[in-house]
Order: C-alpha cells, then structure tokens, then sequence
C-alpha cells in the first residue's frame, strides 16, 4: 500500500502538467454571431431575442495557457472560414474545406468550391432512399463527412463563384423553409403510400431549385468546357478513391470495417476503418505532420469546449488526461454524453507543454463569437485531450495513414 501510495504522488506532477487546472463558471446567456449577425440579417435586421432564464455551465478559460492566433499554428493551406449560415450542413463546409486543399495539393490550383452543390445532389440522393426505403430512413439537414465524397465522386464538384446555391438576397444560408417544404411532402408520400421515385425525386428538385437555384451542368475552365464529374477529376485531379474515413468505438471490433451508427449516417455507411482510440490520434498527428488536413467529426456540447474564447479543452474536474482511453470514450457514447453532433477541418497543429494543439477551422457560428477582427474568427483551438475524448470520425488522404491501414489488411 504505501509503495503504491508513493507511485500515486509521483504521477501526480505530470498528470496536473499535462492538463491545465481548471474552474467552472455558470454563464447568462448572450446573443453572439448566431442571433446577432446570422439571425438578425435573415429577419430584416430584426433583434433576435434570446433566452434569458438559462444559464450555461463551462470552463472559466480566463487563465489556460494556450496558443492563441492560427498564425503560431503549422497549417496545411486552406481557404480562408466561411459560415454555414443558419443551416445543418457543416459536414458538407467542413468537408469542402477540406477536398480545397486536397486540390491544392494534387493540382496546385486555390479555389473556393460550391458546398451548396454537394448539399443540392445529397438531397436528391436522400429523396431516392426514402422512396427505396419506404420513409424508413432520418431526414434532416445533418449527415457525414464522407457524404461529400459520395456526392462529389457521383456527380463531381463545381466553382463556388459558379453555384452559390442561394436565390434569396440574404448574406446567410437560411434552409428552414426549405427542410421544412421537403419533410412535409415525403411525410405526405409516405402517408399516401405514393411510391412513384421519379415523381418524387421531380418534386424534391422543383423546391431544391426554387430555394437554392439549379445546379449548372458544366463548368467553363481555360477556355475548355467540362462536366462537374470531368472538373473534379481532369482539372481538380480528385480521385475519389484516394479517401477513406476512420472511427474509434468499442461498440464494433477494432480493425474492421464498420458502421457508424447515428441519425447522420442516415444511408447505413459501413465502410469506417474502427480502430483503437492510441492508433486514431497517432493517424491524425501523423496526416497533419505530413502535410494532410483532415475533415473530423465529434461533439462539442461540452462545458471544455468554449466558442466565445475559441478553445477546447478536457477539465481537470471531468476526467484525467491519462484515464481518457476506449472505454472512457464508449461511456460517453453509451450515457449519450458523447452525440454526434459537428464536423470541422483540421488544418494545423502546435506541440507545447508536451501536449498537441490542434487548429480547427469552423463553419460554425460559435467560433465567431469573438468578431471579425479578431484573428481567431473561424478558428477553434482544440486540445489534443478534447480530440481523443470527444471527435469521433474523420476524412483523410489514404496516402496519409497508409501504415494504419495495413494493419486492417492483417487482420
């Protein structure tokens, strides 16, 4: 007992070094860049009222130590942050994001891709698995990372400036009305037993079009006129099957393919390479230290994870820096702590004080809490101990996790 008393005060130290102290605060609530920017532009600059009567729990981040400007970050090249409005779809601006540098660098081109393109087409897709599926199926705005793979492999990827996917004159992306036109007819197919998949997916497109516009059928490149699948892989050189998707929970064997399963994953993807959580955070440092970014997705409905300071973190009155492994991950999915709840791109990294910091560039409205001056605007500052606790899956160049994914071929 006191041999082991004494290893327990010698770990102490390193335990407390590793993860900063920290305190908790309760918060009144306050508008920030949701309701009075995003919101108070989309109601004719109405004043958005918020919530007064609930408080927020989180981290007093007034004394963490941590780098603090994306400049101090080693960053892959991406487009500068872009908002996703009032909408579900950051799977798909993370993932754009993220196939913007994987264009950088397979072609050298900088361009600024059409996320609403990729979110038109998953609509589509979603009509024709509903109808396949006899409603059986989660409609939302939410999906995954790897639903912008799917949509830009089956029918390619278009310029930005070519399809900004909106007809309303408002600065932000508004899809209430839209989701709402949509569920409502697919709730009424399904009520009426109206299985006819080209009426369907017809009327799915004729509100897609009033709301978002008609997606262009060819991209104008150097004077040469290409489809979107031909611009994607001729100009863009995207070869879709470079990119795999990896998970880390217990739920399913390690080493296998699996499905990850939530609402999001609306079309049952089970192609997610399922490993241990040491070789899932071991794969994402060594993409980003080779050059790769990364298109992740987890939970950020922690009290660590702090939009108005831009920073994530694990607190010291949560769980241990050194206790945080598979089955502290799988509680957390079991206990519905854990949800599936955003995706961002990873694009940068900063090693200080033994721990690894991560750059996320958000799509988000929380990371904009801290205004447009700042340099942080668009940018989460994650701890690596918020990673391997709370992010869950993530898109990545296999090239760039080439050694992980032998160890599925053995297997």
């Amino acid at each position: 007992m006191k041999k082991l008393f004494l290893f327990s005060l010698t770990l102490l130290p390193i335990v407390l070094f590793a993860q900063q102290p920290t305190k908790a605060e309760y918060r009144d609530p306050k508008g920030g860049y949701y309701h009075d920017v995003i919101m108070t532009d989309l109601n004719k600059n109405e004043p958005v009222s918020t919530d007064k009567d609930k408080r927020i729990f989180k981290i007093d981040a007034s004394a963490l130590q941590f780098p603090k400007d994306p400049a101090q970050y080693t960053q892959i090249w991406h487009n500068s942050p872009v908002s996703q409005g009032n909408t579900g779809t950051c799977w798909c601006f993370s993932t754009t994001s993220f196939y913007e540098s994987e264009v950088k660098k397979s072609s050298g081109i900088e361009i600024k891709l059409s996320e609403m393109f990729v979110v038109y087409w998953q609509y589509v897709e979603r009509a024709k698995y509903y109808v396949a599926h006899r409603g059986d199926m989660n409609f939302g705005e939410g999906s995954e990372t790897n639903g912008t793979t799917w949509m830009i492999k089956d029918y390619g990827i278009v310029p930005y400036d070519l399809y900004k996917g909106r007809t309303s004159a408002a600065s932000f992306y508004n899809h209430e009305k839209m989701t709402a036109e949509i569920d409502g007819y697919l709730k009424n197919v399904k009520a009426t037993n109206n299985w006819n998949d080209a009426e369907v997916v017809n009327t799915v497109k004729s509100i897609l079009n009033y709301y978002m516009g008609e997606p262009p059928t060819s991209v104008k490149w150097d004077n040469k006129n290409y489809t979107p699948k031909e611009f994607a892989t001729t100009v863009l050189k995207l070869d879709m099957n470079n990119y795999v998707d990896f998970m880390s929970l217990m739920e399913k064997p390690f080493y296998t393919k699996a499905e990850y399963d939530v609402p999001d994953n609306w079309w049952n993807d089970a192609s997610y390479y399922n490993m241990p959580v040491n070789d899932f955070m071991d794969a994402l440092k060594y993409a980003l230290k080779n050059g790769y970014s990364v298109s992740i997705g987890g939970d950020v409905s922690e009290p660590g994870w702090d939009s108005w300071n831009n920073v994530a973190v694990v607190p010291t009155w949560d769980i241990a820096s050194a206790n945080i492994d598979d089955a502290a991950r799988q509680l957390r999915m079991n206990n519905g702590a854990t949800t599936d709840d955003h995706a961002m791109h990873m694009v940068g990294y900063k090693e200080e004080n033994g721990k690894t910091w991560f750059l996320f560039k958000d799509s988000g409205a929380g990371s904009r809490n801290c205004g447009a001056a700042s340099p942080s605007f668009g940018y989460i500052y994650v701890n690596e101990d918020y990673v391997k606790l709370k992010m869950v899956t993530f898109t990545v160049n296999k090239n760039a996790v080439k050694g992980y994914l032998d160890k599925f071929a053995s297997n």
